[in-house]
């Protein structure tokens, strides 16, 4: 046999190995999470500037990790200098793990890196300032509790103080200060009720209000979705919407009353603060909001989003 038989010999047998397997394209169509900037006039009309191409952070950013996604985003202003707290979902131990950018416009961001990690599962790091210390409440329904940590040197350091509450899988616990008390809001894994809790101090005895839960049967509007604010001198807080999907939506609702014997909320407006655009990266939902006031009439907000990826491969 000649190099010219070999050639076509070899040329047939490929043609019919590959004639007798399937080749098929696939489109995998997939979803992730990532964190954008708003802004607006009011704390309750947010768009996306023009100067920001959204988002502003996403997986790809996370070098000192493999990320799945970034989310749950809160931030805070300290001497001209924005920094942002974040969940990381760690892709290979598949926990979420607290991250941080920085900023000095809080438009534009760089990822610094991973500043808190447990062996349990973290994410919603909901941080503040508090008598000139930081603190942070991440959510860590893993050990049936919500935990308080502390800035030992901020932003990079991180330490747990106390227990504020356990007994259950809290989800998305929410702290304000408001009328000379502590309010803490939560909910469970079903995301159909909101517990509310208060405290004259900070790490000292939290209670039960008598009224729990104060929402019963709702996924709609019983998860927290953000930083509560007060706005000429009224409580807002933000709640995201699940009864249809995972995190749709962010709605605001005003607390009329707040007591240790009593609790009444309204929804302030019929419109979302924010919700899924239909398109690019927040197309099929968005779940959290932290709004700050920086001008007399201009608000900024941090806000994540859940967008639809399509990856093209082949196989045979």
């Amino acid at each position: 046999m000649n190099f010219v038989d070999l050639t076509t010999y070899f040329l047939f047998f490929l043609f019919g190995f590959f004639a007798n397997k399937t080749i098929r394209r696939f489109i995998k169509r997939s979803t992730q999470w990532s964190i954008g900037i708003y802004e607006g006039k009011s704390p309750f009309v947010l768009a996306q500037p023009k100067k920001v191409n959204n988002p502003v952070l996403s997986a790809k950013n996370i070098n000192d990790v493999e990320a799945e996604f970034v989310a749950d985003p809160f931030m805070l202003l300290k001497d001209g200098m924005w920094y942002m707290f974040f969940e990381v979902m760690n892709k290979k131990n598949k926990k979420g793990e607290i991250a941080l950018a920085t900023s000095k416009d809080g438009y534009n961001w760089k990822y610094e890196k991973v500043v808190l990690k447990e062996p349990f599962h973290l994410s919603y790091p909901y941080v503040f300032s508090w008598d000139n210390e930081y603190y942070m409440v991440p959510e860590t329904f893993q050990t049936k509790s919500v935990r308080l940590y502390k800035a030992v040197k901020f932003p990079h350091k991180w330490t747990f103080v106390n227990t504020l509450i356990e007994g259950h899988p809290f989800i998305d616990a929410t702290v304000v200060f408001f009328n000379g008390k502590w309010w803490l809001f939560t909910t469970l894994p079903r995301n159909n009720i909101l517990l509310l809790y208060y405290s004259e101090s900070l790490s000292g005895e939290w209670k039960s209000h008598p009224q729990n839960p104060i929402i019963m049967g709702d996924p709609s509007i019983s998860r927290p979705g953000g930083r509560p604010i007060i706005y000429n001198n009224r409580l807002f807080r933000f709640t995201q919407d699940g009864s249809s999907r995972y995190g749709s939506q962010v709605r605001a609702f005003e607390i009329i009353t707040i007591t240790p014997e009593t609790y009444e909320e309204a929804l302030y407006d019929l419109n979302p603060i924010i919700k899924a655009s239909g398109s690019g990266w927040n197309k099929l939902g968005m779940h959290n909001v932290d709004v700050h006031q920086i001008e007399e009439n201009k608000w900024i907000a941090c806000v994540d989003g859940e967008g639809e990826y399509i990856n093209f491969s082949l196989q045979f």
